[in-house]
Formats: C-alpha cells, structure tokens, sequence
C-alpha cells in the first residue's frame, strides 16, 4: 500500500512538473550554418583571462524540454563553466583544453566527443576558437529516476518471457 502510495505521488508531482507541451516536430533537420548564432556572453566573473566571445543557437528540442541541442563557439580565452545540465559535445572545429574538477586536463579537438556531468565545473582554455555541436539533457532528481527504474523493473517481472 505504502509503495502504491509513494507511486500516486511521484506520479502526480511529474504530471504537475511537466512544461506546457510545444508544437511536436517528428523530425528536425538543418545544416549547420543553417543554425542562427546569437551572442551567448560568458559570465563576467567565471573568465580567467582574454576576452572570450562566445554565440550560440538552438538547433532543436525534446517536446517535454528535458534535451536540446545546440551549436555554439568561442574566441580565445579562458573561463570557469559551469554544466546546469549533463553535456556530450562534439567539436565541430578548433580546440579546447578543459581542466575538470578533480584536475584531469584534456585536450578536445574536431572530431572528439567529451561528456560533462550536470552541476560540476570545468575550466575551458581556447588558444583561437572552438565550435561544438552540444546535447544537453537535464538530470532528473533521484525520486524520480528511482520511481522510473522501479516502473521498469516491475515491467520485466510482468511481461510474460519470450
């Protein structure tokens, strides 16, 4: 009964947290310099050094506005970010040195793929300019993930064996 409880809750509170739904678009599909970049400013007081001027655009977006994904690039300079959301890049072009938290330091260039955990920092340091392709996805809080694994399990238990 408690875990029915628990469920009917969960439930409810994911219903009322749900954004109002967007036009849903079952495809999406541009180039990349169809993407519009606008000017996407770097917190003043998260830059180390230089000037760094960074422009981003919206590419696309899940319909419940969990994901989304973005082209954005940036000039010379070094900056703390911070990751509100998880992150997998793909740099398109250029380079960008990145010193996370636990001080592992990595270079990215065209062509590798880097994954940032949502709420931690990293440190970007770009001798020129970079470009990336980003898909963002933002983390569920832990009752919800859970009730959603449990909703899962309790799927496999009752669908008969193939």
């Amino acid at each position: 009964m408690q875990l029915k409880m628990m469920l009917a809750s969960t439930l409810s509170f994911m219903a009322a947290a749900v954004p109002p739904r967007l036009p849903r678009q079952a495809l999406v599909v541009s180039g990349l310099d169809e993407v519009v970049l606008d000017d996407a400013p770097i917190e003043p007081s998260w830059i180390v050094s230089g000037d760094p001027r960074a422009r981003s655009g919206l590419h696309s977006a899940a319909n419940d506005q969990s994901a989304s994904t973005h082209v954005w690039e940036c000039t010379a300079g070094t900056f703390r970010w911070h990751f509100g959301w998880e992150e997998t890049v793909l740099i398109l072009s250029g380079s960008v040195t990145v010193t996370a938290e636990d001080g592992t330091v990595r270079t990215l260039r065209a062509g590798d793929i880097g994954y940032f955990a949502g709420g931690t920092w990293a440190t970007w340091a770009i001798d020129d300019h970079v470009r990336k392709l980003a898909f963002c996805r933002r983390t569920m809080p832990l009752p919800l993930a859970f009730a959603l694994r449990m909703k899962s399990a309790m799927r496999e238990m009752l669908s008969p064996a193939a």
